[in-house]
């Protein structure tokens, strides 16, 4: 069974072919034939991708029934006060119903690689960085989820899934476990 993670870089597509659009794919990074994404990332967030070869464990990772944390690094606009916190931490109504409560905390902007292209910086608009752990999976969860509570999302990198975390894998780079 071969399970890699691997560092999404920004502008990266979660597949392996895209017929004659010019966009990075997977492919690009990943030369080890017969792995897929357990689960996917936005072309616009970055971090920890799971591909294995292993149909039952990529079930695991990516079905929301099986409730695998999902941890993320979140640059958001403005400075979020503790009751918006408080709503994350009991679900948020999205279009699509009431999600999970999450994990949210606000941390210190984390020691991160900087983002090719660089994140849009306002003068007079502050931000601030959040760690959410969420336990579904829904489209654009945590962008829909931060905008919800009035802090739209300026950057997004998931840090850990499950047990597996990005710790010693540099961008656009895959360890094998």
């Amino acid at each position: 069974m071969a399970l890699l993670r691997f560092n999404k870089p920004y502008g990266v597509l979660c597949q392996f072919t895209d017929e004659g659009s010019g966009r990075a794919t997977l492919a690009d990074y990943i030369d080890m034939p017969g792995v897929y994404p357990a689960g996917r990332l936005d072309l616009d967030s970055e971090g920890l991708l799971l591909l294995t070869d292993d149909g039952r464990l990529q079930a695991r990772i990516a079905d929301p029934k099986f409730k695998m944390a999902k941890t993320y690094l979140v640059q958001v606009e403005g400075e979020v006060a503790e009751d918006a916190l408080a709503s994350l931490r009991q679900g948020v109504r999205l279009k699509d119903g009431l999600t999970r409560p999450a994990e949210a905390e606000r941390i210190d902007p984390p020691a991160l690689w900087p983002r090719d292209p660089p994140v849009r910086y306002r003068k007079t608009v502050p931000d601030c960085w959040l760690r959410l752990t969420i336990r579904e999976g829904r489209n654009r969860q945590v962008r829909r989820m931060t905008a919800a509570i009035g802090h739209p999302t300026l950057r997004l990198v998931r840090w850990r899934i499950g047990d597996w975390s990005l710790d010693d894998v540099p961008p656009g780079e895959w360890r094998a476990e």
